[in-house]
């Protein structure tokens, strides 16, 4: 009998971390300890599904513990490592920083030594096959002008916000890992996701349940900064592939090749629910959108050049933008029991 893959996967409470370990243990093959230390936006609710499955295991603990980390380390024995644990919120990075240093960067490192004390004691052939992912964002790279240009895994890094500084930090420092210790790397930097069990603070939930609601649907500035959207499970898929058959050292770029204005986004949103369920007297719910004052720093445009990874490990996009987007309004719509605690509680 094959011995299933273990995978320590942190912050696997949080919106892509959760889609990870629901994929991880649909798949078969894997035993998935879940460590989070359960802030604000990790919910044990988005993982019920899986809560006791026999692969599943959940460990709270704190990346920046260190002592909790070699527990963890301890107890999963694991022969793979999925960093997800992060805190990703541009706004409250820019109000309180402090926080995105400690975990993002002091957490990242912790983490790290205990994976190098974990790797440096298995034996040969687990040493070869152990793998540490760092899942990272496009953030890192800064922005781009309105109407040129793409990120590229050789873009050079420009980070704009205090959340995208602490992220680029934990990349350099995924990297010094494997180049001084010989630690087996592999990272990947993101797009924006959007799908189910998403915090409702982030841009394409708050508007959904903001116009469910009949409340104003707040844009900055003037809605013109463009991102690129890319579903959730999809990205999952492309985590498992660059967990499982990325090169050591490497990093993936990971986008949906659907780049939006914010504004277009919130409009489309608008546009869907209204077909789903109209206002009474036939209102428009583009009608609620409100412009507010811009995010300082706001990065204008961000634009995903996947060709590494679609090339090298056989990764595409399966979901389209307009019926994903539609599928996820359907999913708030349907799931109030996960939501309104977290909005309303």
């Amino acid at each position: 009998m094959v011995e299933p893959i273990r995978i320590l996967v942190t912050g696997g409470a949080g919106f892509i971390g959760s889609a990870v370990c629901r994929h991880l243990v649909a798949q078969g093959g894997y035993h998935v300890f879940n460590v989070d230390k359960l802030t604000y936006s990790g919910n044990l609710a988005s993982l019920a599904g899986i809560a006791d499955d026999p692969s599943y295991r959940f460990i709270q603990a704190d990346i920046c513990d260190a002592r909790a980390m070699a527990q963890a380390f301890e107890e999963a024995d694991p022969d793979l490592v999925m960093h997800l644990a992060a805190e990703s919120h541009v706004d409250r990075s820019i109000d309180g920083p402090g926080v995105f240093v400690q975990t993002n960067v002091v957490g990242t490192v912790t983490l790290l030594d205990a994976a190098l004390a974990h790797w440096r004691a298995l034996p040969q052939d687990r040493r070869e096959a152990f793998r540490f992912h760092h899942i990272s964002t496009d953030e890192v790279f800064g922005d781009l002008p309105f109407d040129s240009g793409i990120f590229t895994e050789e873009t050079p890094y420009a980070p704009s916000s205090p959340y995208s500084a602490s992220k680029a930090a934990s990349d350099h420092f995924v990297r010094a890992w494997h180049r001084t210790y010989g630690l087996p790397v592999v990272l990947s930097n993101c797009s924006n996701n959007y799908g189910f069990f998403q915090y409702p603070e982030k841009l394409v939930p708050l508007t959904i349940l903001n116009a469910l609601e009949g409340l104003p649907l707040p844009v900055y500035g003037r809605g013109a900064n463009v991102r690129d959207w890319l579903f959730v499970d999809d990205h999952v898929r492309a985590l498992e592939l660059v967990m499982n058959s990325g090169q050591v050292g490497e990093s993936y770029n990971v986008g949906g090749r659907n780049e939006r204005t914010n504004l277009a986004l919130v409009e489309t949103i608008c546009d869907i629910i209204d077909g789903l369920r109209p206002l009474a007297g036939n209102g428009r719910r583009r009608d609620l959108i409100r412009f507010v004052e811009d995010r300082p720093g706001h990065d204008l445009r961000y634009a995903v050049d996947s060709s590494k990874i679609e090339r090298e490990l056989g990764w595409r996009p399966l979901q389209n933008f307009e019926e994903g987007l539609e599928r996820t309004i359907v999913w708030y719509v349907e799931n109030g029991w996960w939501w309104r605690p977290l909005r309303h509680g």
